[in-house]
């Protein structure tokens, strides 16, 4: 592997990087996918309700109602310029989908010269725009596009967690991985890197629809390269989680009529008003001392056996209702982290050379202050083609990566010499309170500061850490210590950047600054101490 020089090396395995991945291979170029967990395992599968693209199967639409719709939900942050290059390529991301084999739900009556897609509408959404397939939409295009890779012969090495970016004078030329099989540390080198490592959801364990191992450690390692961060205080709470487990249940319930009660059996809020304004409705509901359903009972068992068979199979299993009969008590959890590596217009690391990155994992600029619902499947799949669309195979000479291999090989060696002080499962489920009380859906300047040092307490009690099991392949443990310090570096960009905006914003609430809109429009940090912020000008 290390003997290579391979066009693309591209790290993450979910929607993101699978298809930024097929498309380079498509092009003709060498390419490698390497990822920390098997692809069928990302949090791509679970985006349930639908990808947005402004086809018109149901009722007129356009790109500019899709932009001003986008642009209206982000609160005034989003850069325009990058909302319409994402929307003008979403029909032809839609073809690409339906192309490889996406089996997207259908209706009889299609006007669109595509074909007969089914749409509905998702909160925020002026017309019906989401296409979707049943309430799988993630799961199902997420495995069409793994066997589009397997077809391909794409080279894909499961179980690599990425450690560093290789970095020449503000140049990538690979990544370094710890290999979870074999337990040691490898490099590949690349002429070009896309990092697609996902989201931060995985900081509020317990407290998230997202996987555990939604650790940001992306996001951790670019921040250790010199790249910066942005808008990271922009955390999407969803209105509907299963209360007690976090379980999502998808936007589609309420995009096909759902309604929303409080525990006097009456509605609150219009179901499919962006999702900051419905998060803050169900929060008033709480404070008021009422419980919050989600009743589907109206619609009919035919309906929701044909259009939402996750749900009810969800309901049932992890919270022992039936949805046909009773409504489902719900409650807000953290579910998209809007923030991220900070990209140019080409979604190039800005301060980086031959880096690029899209999905969660990058700030592109598109969500501003809240996500529109359907527009995240959307962001990965329309800018991981373009990106890869835009890769060149450039001559570029192998570097020696001895010293930076055996630097991090002897990282995890010390940390096996350790002592074991410190149970890294408990230590993460403990940053996942702290950061859900104090950085949570409702914040106060004196909270934060309490919870960062709350934080810092976990980043101390981590130099002492180490594995139990000194075995060196496959060791489940180790994993968790290293994703537990990219959470921490990840949860402290968070904190300092929730503190410094002084506004109420979109998904960022302030008791202290209640309902304010101030003139700055996003927040940067970079990795060191102090945190440095500055407005990102325009």
């Amino acid at each position: 592997m290390e003997s290579k020089l391979i066009d693309v090396l591209v790290i993450g395995g979910g929607g993101a990087g699978l298809i930024s991945a097929i498309t380079a291979k498509e092009r003709g170029l060498s390419v490698l996918l390497a990822t920390k967990k098997a692809p069928t395992y990302s949090q791509t599968v679970m985006a349930q309700g639908g990808i947005n693209a402004p086809l018109g199967n149901l009722e007129a639409d356009s790109v500019e109602l899709h932009i001003k719709d986008t642009l209206k939900a982000s609160n005034k942050i989003a850069d325009p310029k990058m909302v319409e290059k994402l929307i003008s390529n979403s029909i032809e991301t839609i073809k690409y989908l339906e192309k490889i084999g996406v089996p997207f739900s259908r209706i009889d009556d299609a006007k669109s010269p595509i074909g007969s897609i089914a749409q509905r509408k998702l909160g925020g959404a002026s017309k019906k725009r989401a296409c979707y397939a049943q309430d799988y939409t993630g799961l199902k295009t997420l495995h069409t596009l793994y066997d589009r890779a397997l077809k391909l012969g794409l080279e894909i090495k499961e179980g690599f967690f990425l450690l560093e970016l290789i970095i020449e004078e503000s140049k990538v030329f690979g990544g370094v991985f710890w290999d979870f099989e074999s337990g040691e540390v490898v490099t590949i080198q690349a002429k070009n890197v896309i990092l697609a490592t996902g989201g931060f959801g995985g900081i509020y364990q317990n407290h998230t629809t997202n996987t555990n191992s939604s650790t940001g450690d992306g996001v951790a390692v670019a921040m250790r390269a010199g790249a910066r961060v942005s808008n990271m205080e922009f955390l999407q709470f969803h209105p509907t989680a299963l209360k007690g487990s976090s379980v999502l249940i998808s936007e589609s319930a309420r995009g096909e009529g759902g309604y929303l009660i409080n525990s006097l059996g009456k509605r609150f809020v219009d179901e499919l008003a962006p999702r900051d304004v419905v998060v803050k409705a169900i929060f008033k509901e709480f404070e008021a001392g009422r419980d919050v359903f989600l009743d589907i009972r109206h619609l009919g068992e035919e309906k929701l056996n044909s259009l939402m068979p996750q749900e009810l199979h969800l309901c049932r299993v992890y919270a022992n209702i039936d949805p046909l009969k009773e409504p489902i008590p719900i409650s807000p959890a953290l579910h998209y982290t809007i923030g991220g590596v900070d990209v140019d217009s080409r979604l190039k690391v800005i301060g980086l050379e031959n880096c690029f990155c899209v999905g969660e994992v990058s700030c592109s600029h598109i969500h501003g202050a809240n996500r529109l619902g359907g527009n995240s499947l959307l962001e990965i799949f329309a800018f991981g083609k373009m990106i890869a669309e835009q890769i060149k195979s450039e001559d570029k000479l192998k570097i020696d990566t001895s010293k930076i291999k055996q630097h991090h090989q002897n990282i995890i060696d010390n940390l096996f010499n350790r002592e074991p002080n410190f149970n890294p499962y408990s230590l993460k489920k403990e940053l996942g309170s702290v950061m859900f009380e104090h950085f949570g859906i409702l914040r106060d300047k004196n909270r934060m500061l309490e919870g960062i040092s709350k934080i810092e307490e976990i980043q101390n009690s981590i130099q002492f850490i180490s594995p139990k099991d000194k075995s060196k392949e496959f060791n489940q443990e180790l994993l968790e210590i290293l994703e537990l310090k990219n959470a921490i570096l990840v949860s402290k960009a968070v904190a300092k950047s929730a503190i410094w905006r002084e506004e109420s914003r979109g998904v960022h609430l302030r008791s202290d600054f209640p309902e304010t809109l101030q003139s700055f429009e996003c927040s940067s940090v970079y990795f060191d101490e102090d945190v440095k912020s500055r407005d990102n000008e325009k």
